[in-house]
């Protein structure tokens, strides 16, 4: 059985933490931001973690585990 490949568009996305948790950028940061407030786009700069409910699909889309 041939080695399953790791999604190119996820591979740029996300990285793995030491604890095995992924970080990933927020959303909603590259244009139109003039009617954002300065602290809301401040908060949209830091990463954030992907959800438990999505944890599966990006493992499975960067190959970590089954």
């Amino acid at each position: 059985m041939p080695k399953m490949k790791t999604c190119s568009s996820a591979k740029k996305r996300f990285k793995l933490t030491g604890t095995g948790k992924i970080k990933r950028k927020n959303a909603f940061k590259s244009h139109i931001l003039t009617k954002m407030s300065t602290k809301r786009k401040r908060a949209l700069g830091q990463s954030s973690l992907v959800s438990d409910a999505d944890m599966g699909n990006v493992k499975r889309m960067l190959t970590i585990g089954k």
